[in-house]
């Protein structure tokens, strides 16, 4: 994971990546334009700028890259932290790095910086029919903590929504799994 590091991403391989994707149930995601990816590492950059000047990790995004290659394969972030401290996290892996060990390694290490920076809680969402995904919080030390039924809309559809969150002092994952 890089942070602040999107500017050297072209937004070309990200949309490489999230284009032509589906989600785990077969449904195409939304298509990216140039325009759309360029504006999407903007607000990277402008939030992790925004992170070095006042400690709100809020909206801050890292770039998860293929050690070998330094190829572009995902992305996870913090989609909110409370003023109780408690963080919201995220991620996407584009379909050709899926099961890998990308997700789950990025979400231990994103964990770890959040509970770092004082997170009294890390929590992640997942859409209900997504195994792949609830498996990854459960390999990155999560504990499903119950489903929300009808809790969110994608794509015009309402879903049901998983919840997992970990806490810093019952969080078992000190060090990523190295694969």
């Amino acid at each position: 994971m890089t942070p602040g590091s999107w500017r050297k991403h072209s937004p070309i391989p990200a949309i490489r990546r999230y284009n032509g994707a589906h989600d785990r149930l077969g449904r195409p995601a939304p298509p990216l334009s140039i325009e759309d990816a360029e504006a999407i590492i903007d607000e990277f950059a402008s939030s992790w700028r925004a992170f070095v000047a006042a400690e709100s990790p809020a909206g801050v995004a890292f770039a998860i890259t293929d050690a070998a290659s330094g190829g572009l394969v995902g992305c996870c972030g913090v989609d909110d932290w409370t003023k109780e401290d408690v963080a919201q996290l995220g991620y996407w892996i584009g379909p050709g790095a899926r099961g890998r060990g990308y997700a789950t390694r990025a979400v231990v290490l994103l964990t770890r910086w959040l509970f770092e920076l004082g997170a009294a809680r890390a929590f992640l969402t997942v859409e209900a029919d997504n195994e792949a995904s609830a498996a990854v919080a459960r390999r990155a030390g999560f504990v499903h903590e119950g489903t929300m039924r009808a809790h969110s809309v994608w794509q015009g559809e309402r879903i049901d929504v998983m919840w997992f969150a970990a806490l810093p002092h019952e969080w078992t994952m000190r060090e990523p799994d190295p694969t």
